[in-house]
């Protein structure tokens, strides 16, 4: 795992601010970007950003549209993303989620960046592997009741249809949607009464989520019955019977 001081030192600090402002004539030159709902920026952290996740650009998009300095938490595997846009998570650096571990050492390192007012962002359905919204992973409720941070909700919509459209020599539509913060939470007791307060976190994140995106993208928080019918099998996580990484001296 990175250590959080290689984040923080001189030399990832000037990478990232070529890559965040490379960002805007990228997106200028690729897409025709809308954004909606910047006075909802807080002026500094601690803050949970948390985005749908239906494209392996959108940590991208995280990084245009923040005025901040952002960390990310994501899965240390990427099966869906191609591997020439593994580049860009390597440059700016993240702290990687081995999935079927628990994942320890990483959300103790995000604790760490809200603890010291950072900004943290994080894609709570835990990969892209659908395109129409799905229930958040325990992650983002476990950081945001252990830190009492404030969650940012953004719909993300359009980007997946940006390089079949530079393809027909067009420039997609992208709209990037900035909710209201809200929280913080905290949880109780013990065991499955604390389990069930803390799925209900991940819920109330997600519908902050649906909101933002459009109707037939809200999946598994539409108020259409048959947008919700339509999205059932999307819930189902693809590694939930695997362990990624190093395991008790195995690799998995």
């Amino acid at each position: 795992m990175t250590k959080a001081s290689e984040y923080t030192s001189p030399g990832r600090q000037l990478v990232r601010r070529l890559l965040q402002a490379l960002s805007f004539p990228a997106f200028r030159l690729l897409s025709d970007l809308e954004i909606t709902g910047l006075e909802n920026l807080p002026a500094s952290g601690p803050l949970i950003v948390a985005g749908n996740h239906f494209s392996f650009i959108d940590p991208v998009c995280f990084v245009r549209l923040s005025p901040w300095q952002i960390e990310f938490v994501g899965g240390a595997h990427t099966p869906h993303a191609p591997g020439w846009s593994r580049i860009i998570p390597f440059l700016w650096g993240y702290h990687p989620l081995y999935r079927g571990t628990g994942a320890t050492d990483s959300l103790k390192a995000a604790l760490g960046i809200l603890g010291q007012g950072g900004v943290l962002g994080i894609f709570p359905e835990g990969g892209n592997w659908a395109t129409v919204l799905r229930p958040a992973r325990p992650g983002v409720a476990f950081l945001a009741a252990q830190s009492g941070a404030p969650i940012l909700p953004v719909g993300l919509a359009g980007l997946n249809d940006i390089f079949p459209a530079l393809a027909r020599g067009r420039r997609a539509k992208i709209h990037f949607n900035i909710g209201k913060p809200f929280g913080p939470f905290s949880v109780t007791g013990r065991g499955r009464e604390k389990r069930e307060q803390l799925d209900e976190i991940g819920h109330e994140v997600m519908r902050q989520i649906a909101v933002l995106l459009p109707p037939e993208k809200r999946g598994h928080y539409s108020e259409d019955p048959a947008i919700r019918a339509a999205a059932q099998g999307t819930e189902i996580y693809p590694w939930a019977e695997k362990i990624e990484g190093q395991v008790v001296g195995q690799v998995r």
